[in-house]
């Protein structure tokens, strides 16, 4: 999965806020090289390192991750953060 992204790419993601898990949103992330590894990608959002595996919903376009959060939540009512 890893071989999909390249450090410094910005990609799209479905985040659950930790402290409310029925709150979702899409998230623009970017792709960086993991301090401790530097051979493993990570994504860095909100001052956090999240190692990329199969269970992250992530996306090359914002329109495929609003897609995505359509069909799973069926709702337009979308909620961009970017900051």
């Amino acid at each position: 999965m890893q071989n999909t992204y390249n450090p410094g790419q910005i990609v799209y993601v479905i985040y659950r806020n930790p402290h409310t898990q029925d709150v979702a949103n899409i998230q623009e992330a970017a792709v960086v090289q993991t301090p401790n590894h530097p051979n493993q990608l990570a994504l860095f959002l909100y001052e956090t390192y999240y190692p990329i595996s199969e269970e992250l919903a992530i996306f090359h376009s914002k329109a495929e991750a609003e897609q995505a959060y359509y069909e799973a939540f069926g709702s337009a009512d979308i909620e961009d953060y970017y900051g």
